[in-house]
């Protein structure tokens, strides 16, 4: 029978490492989006939707073939639990080989992209942005290798410095006039900054080897990666791959800034989250209670803070983005609050990943990416007939029956039920859907005012609602989060969430 404490693996030290790199991974990384933000809202009222319509375009083709850039196989050095100097060689020499070769068939594929999207300028813009895969293997190994230790300091620190070299750039293209050759030019800057200085603070002074014997394990839990990969670039990059074809730029950089908007949440802070999760979970391998215990944890926090973000976005939409982005995005509100409706399942569904690799079953979760990349271009490809809108609902209709499937799919391996999960879930969903109610009879009851004074009177609204929700609600589950935000006693697991019939 398992006690009612927090599990414990090998001593105290581990539970530590795993705080210390929450803290640096993701306190690094919210500061470093800041500075991002800030760069890009000021960039954002410089172009105009056309330019980040374009951008998007290439994008799909850029993202498209990143699938293949090996970052699999730097999964397999943090999953396995001894690494011989000869993988590490080995893995340096696949992954130049593969990124030599995406760079070279980008610029292979930039004039039919072009013909595709039926716009020129695109050729150019994929030609240039090759070179980021040139940068990627120079990334991938050093910061595994310090991710491996759960030494998540170093790659935080050089997050941040890119990022404020990539503000920086971005200003400056952006001032100059520019126009879309900004977007390319700071994440170029962006990546090739990274590779540096991850060389420089692993030490990463190792030579490349292209003899690959005995690396099948290493490289066959890769190439199952690079599957998963592959399914989930088909499922998250067809909604623009099909629109570019049938909307005209400006209408597409609506979309795909609002969308932008209502995934950074999601695709920025779950997914560093999700970079401590990986290892920690590997480290709980053969304590399926405890990595039980911890998944069930995870989604309970998560969800506490990005349902309120989700749904105070979707109640907010209009006075967020004309004080955000300027007065001719205004545009993109309407698609704004109905993608974030979807986004609380989304972020549910991304957090199945790290537990199933961890546990060595990326199968699960190549067979889940598989699963919506047949349902999601389905569902764009009849939602683009009601035009921008039908997209945007896409969305909302898609990623639930896409959840659904991957719970499914992770239940018996993870070692949870729908019971729990929804028990997990609960607290934060609760809380802000009553919250957002508020904050939208609010909003019509305010008067004419400044839109910024308006969406401050609106966000204090909501803030004040939801902790008060929570209190009368949730208060353990507050409280849990108070305890660990000032570093308290660990918190202690329900008990019927580490009752055996319940795992």
């Amino acid at each position: 029978m398992l006690n009612e404490t927090e599990p414990m693996v090998g001593d105290r030290s581990f539970g530590n490492r795993v705080r210390s790199a929450v803290f640096w991974r993701s306190g690094t990384q919210i500061l470093s989006q800041v500075v991002s933000w800030g760069a890009t809202l000021a960039v954002i009222r410089i172009l105009n939707p056309e330019d980040y319509g374009i951008f998007a375009m290439t994008q799909v083709v850029l993202v498209f073939l990143s699938f293949m850039n090996g970052y699999g196989l730097a999964s397999s050095i943090i999953q396995a639990e001894e690494v011989e100097p000869i993988r590490i060689r080995q893995a340096f020499g696949m992954l130049l080989l593969l990124n030599g070769g995406i760079a070279i068939l980008q610029l292979i594929l930039a004039s039919f992209a072009a013909e595709y999207y039926r716009q020129p300028i695109i050729a150019d813009l994929l030609r240039v942005q090759a070179l980021i895969f040139l940068a990627t293997p120079f990334m991938v190994l050093p910061e595994a290798l310090m991710i491996r230790e759960l030494e998540f300091k170093k790659p935080a620190i050089i997050n941040l410095i890119s990022a404020v070299i990539g503000a920086v750039t971005a200003l400056y293209f952006a001032y100059n006039d520019y126009g879309v050759w900004t977007l390319v030019y700071a994440p170029l800057a962006i990546f090739w900054s990274r590779a540096i200085c991850l060389v420089v603070a692993a030490r990463f002074y190792v030579l490349p080897t292209f003899n690959f014997k005995g690396a099948g394990a290493m490289f066959g839990f890769g190439a199952t990666l690079l599957a998963s990969h592959l399914f989930w670039t088909i499922q998250s990059q067809s909604d623009i791959f099909i629109a570019g074809r049938y909307l005209d730029p400006h209408d597409l950089g609506l979309y795909a800034e609002a969308l932008f908007l209502t995934t950074i949440i999601a695709a920025k802070f779950v997914p560093p989250l999700n970079e401590v999760a990986f290892p920690a979970y590997s480290r709980l391998q053969s304590e399926p209670r405890a990595l039980a215990w911890s998944f069930l944890k995870a989604i309970r926090l998560i969800m506490l803070i990005s349902c309120p973000l989700y749904l105070g976005m979707a109640a907010t939409a209009h006075p967020l983005v004309e004080t955000l982005f300027g007065a001719k995005w205004t545009g993109m509100s309407p698609f704004v609050a109905i993608l974030a409706l979807s986004m609380p399942v989304m972020t549910l569904q991304i957090l199945f990943a790290p537990a199933n690799n961890a546990l060595g079953r990326p199968q699960v979760t190549a067979r889940t990416n598989m699963f919506g990349a047949i349902l999601m271009p389905i569902t764009f490809l009849i939602a683009i007939q009601y035009g921008v809108y039908g997209l945007a609902w896409g969305w909302v209709i898609a990623f639930p029956l896409l959840t659904i499937f991957t719970y499914m799919q992770s239940r018996r391996h993870i070692g949870i039920n729908a019971w729990e999960i929804g028990k997990a879930v609960w607290p934060g969903l609760s809380a802000s859907i009553v919250m957002a109610a508020i904050v939208y009879l609010v909003d019509q009851l305010l008067p004419e005012m400044i839109v910024y004074a308006r969406l401050a009177v609106l966000i204090l609204t909501g803030g004040l609602a939801y902790v008060g929700l929570l209190y009368i609600l949730a208060r353990p589950t507050l409280i849990e989060v108070i305890e660990l935000i000032v570093r308290r006693k660990p918190p202690e697991p329900d008990p019927g969430e580490l009752n055996p019939e319940n795992i």
